[in-house]
């Protein structure tokens, strides 16, 4: 296996080849000197330790040390092998400035299985892939890249490529292939299901749409339902479904994809279980949902809150005074409405010689009539503006609450605001780029986005921070992301927090150290690559993965796998082709029908739920 990036993801992915699946791998890195993130990343991760022990270091002591910025792990030692250009157990590094055809005929292209291209400039990957495919049609190749639809285009070239290149039509070549994967599309519906308690995570096949619900502990003993149990959490993890136990992941482990017995013997514990929609009633609300036709604004959205109550008691004094116009003078109804709407808009009519009571109630009218003037004049002049705005950015509307605060619209931030959009939750941005690339998704969805320096006092107040119900802090500067949530913190202490940072080893001290500091509230710290390299390995070693969703501080894989040449599947039922805390067979692609009965044999493809390893014993 071969791999070429310039970030945490490639040491990541030759960490999760070499150490999960067993794989000789060869990582392609830029030199030192030509690197900037490496350097960027140790002064973020030190700054933010410092900001970290400064801010709560009275609360935890100096617990959690080891994981500290300084810590070991696999990513950070990788890194450091690849820095000094030595050699780990099972992988070789090689540094180089640019992915000439030398540097990937020296990296073995030619005699690899795979390659991942995982650069994160796409032209970079592109180029790279080309001449990886000219040197070696057999190759798999895996690439990274952010603009989906050119990856289209890209994988269907390549794929023609290596066909014409194998056109002797015999089977050596069968296992080429290219792959197109982005990273931020594969870690945002994690981060989003992160930031809201208790939403779906979805996972869609060819003929099934299957989510994995998270279910409280059951009273009684009962056990949790559904279609099959996928996880047991952690026995010490709070009771919000899905937030990560205090003594993180190390300390408290949950149970991936157990057995019957052990579901009945730990029934009182919170779990992920599989359901069944149909994708008619899949749950996903359309992001203009409720928002107007054609880019037109609702009506109650034309005017704000205080508005629409000016004019709501204007009718209510003219309706009380036709009322006591009826009464006074014994008119009809109509009538009395009628002569009151006159004197309210000074139609002259005075009502000269009449009793006292119709006088004082033209008065009293003529007075309603003065104060509605400015009132239609505002409303003409805020609709005039919301219409003129509706292509702009949006502001917060007035009592906004309960929805999530969106940090960052890079990359991941983008993909997040569109899956949360999808899942009908309601997200107030917030940005310090005005040219960044998310900001057009904002508008197109109409989202509100606050323009500023989130390390800037006043700007999460203008996200309304107090009255939301998570803050999800996806920036590409870590010490940002923490400084928000740590101010954040100290305004809500009970916010629910997630956090996006660089290295998996720094996310879990810093999510360790935010716990012990505020045990009440669920904080969740995430790395992008942590999330995002199981599905690259997957693809590398020939396995189409479905999608991956976090349990706690694990990963649980979705993946459509053949069938043929895995004794494990063949010739076995789909209830018997389990193996606890290793994989489970879901569903029969293309035969949604098929029970637990049916005999799995060559020919079919069945969708698994699979650990890292186990999906690695598949192979």
């Amino acid at each position: 296996m071969v791999v070429c990036g310039d970030d945490g993801l490639a040491y990541r992915l030759a960490a999760e080849l070499r150490g999960v699946h067993g794989e000789r791998v060869t990582l392609v890195v830029p030199p030192d000197g030509r690197t900037a993130r490496p350097a960027v990343v140790g002064r973020a991760r030190a700054a933010s330790a410092a900001l970290l022990d400064r801010v709560v270091g009275a609360a935890v002591g100096r617990g959690g040390g080891p994981n500290g910025p300084h810590g070991g792990g696999g990513t950070a030692g990788t890194g450091g092998n690849g820095a000094n250009g030595n050699r780990a157990d099972g992988e070789r590094v090689l540094e180089a400035a640019e992915l000439t055809e030398a540097v990937l005929a020296e990296a073995g292209v030619e005699r690899a299985t795979a390659l991942a291209l995982v650069h994160d400039d796409d032209e970079t990957n592109i180029r790279a892939a080309l001449t990886a495919r000219r040197l070696n049609p057999r190759l798999r190749l895996v690439l990274r890249l952010y603009n989906r639809r050119l990856g289209q285009h890209v994988e269907e070239l390549l794929d023609q490529a290596a066909a014409l290149a194998l056109g002797d039509g015999s089977s050596a070549g069968a296992d080429a292939s290219t792959t197109v994967l982005s990273d931020a599309h594969t870690a945002a519906p994690a981060l989003a299901a992160a930031a809201v308690a208790g939403t779906t995570k979805v996972v869609q096949t060819d003929s099934l749409l299957l989510r994995a619900v998270e279910r409280p502990p059951s009273a009684g003993g009962q056990a949790p339902g559904g279609l099959c149990t996928l996880a047991l959490l952690s026995p010490t993890g709070p009771g919000t479904a899905g937030a990560d136990g205090p003594g993180g992941g190390a300390e408290q482990e949950p149970r991936l994809l157990p057995d019957d017995e052990e579901v009945r013997r730990a029934a009182g514990r919170a779990a992920v279980v599989l359901e069944q929609v149909s994708a008619a009633s899949g749950g996903a609300v359309s992001a203009t949902a409720g928002r107007g036709v054609g880019g037109v604004p609702p009506l109650a959205s034309l005017f704000s809150r205080r508005l629409r109550w000016s004019l709501a008691g204007l009718v209510a004094c003219v309706v009380g005074l036709a009322v006591a116009l009826c009464v006074v003078t014994r008119i009809p109804v109509l009538s009395a409405f009628y002569l009151t709407l006159l004197d309210l808009f000074a139609i002259d009519d005075p009502a000269i010689g009449a009793p006292l009571g119709r006088q004082v109630l033209q008065l009293l009218s003529g007075l309603v009539g003065l104060l509605l003037l400015p009132v239609l004049l505002a409303a003409v002049l805020e609709a005039l503006g919301t219409f003129r705005t509706a292509s702009a950015l949006r502001k917060p509307p007035r009592g906004l609450g309960g929805h999530v605060v969106l940090l960052g619209l890079g990359k991941i931030g983008t993909r997040v605001l569109t899956r949360l959009r999808e899942l009908g939750v309601a997200v107030v941005c917030v940005e310090s780029d005005p040219e960044a690339r998310g900001l057009a998704a904002a508008r197109r969805l109409r989202v509100p986005v606050v323009l500023g320096d989130v390390t800037q006092e006043g700007v999460l107040e203008a996200a309304k921070i107090h009255r939301a119900s998570a803050l999800l802090a996806v920036t590409s500067a870590d010490t940002t992301n923490l400084e928000a949530v740590l101010y954040a913190r100290s305004v809500r202490p009970d916010l629910r927090v997630v956090l996006r940072l660089y290295d998996d080893d720094f996310a879990t001290a810093v999510y360790r150290t935010l716990r012990a500091a505020h045990p009440r509230a669920s904080t969740r710290s995430r790395s992008v690559s942590h999330l995002a390299a199981p599905a690259f390995a997957g693809a590398m070693l020939g396995r189409r993965v479905l999608g991956a969703i976090p349990v706690e501080r694990r990963v649980l894989l979705f993946a459509s796998v053949d069938v043929a040449g895995h004794p494990e599947l063949e010739g076995r039922t789909v209830a018997q082709a389990f193996r606890a805390g290793a994989w489970r067979v879901l569903a029969l692609e293309g035969r949604a029908e098929a029970g637990a009965d049916h005999v799995l044999a060559d020919g079919d493809r069945v969708v698994v739920a699979a650990t890292r390893r186990g999906l690695a014993e598949l192979g």
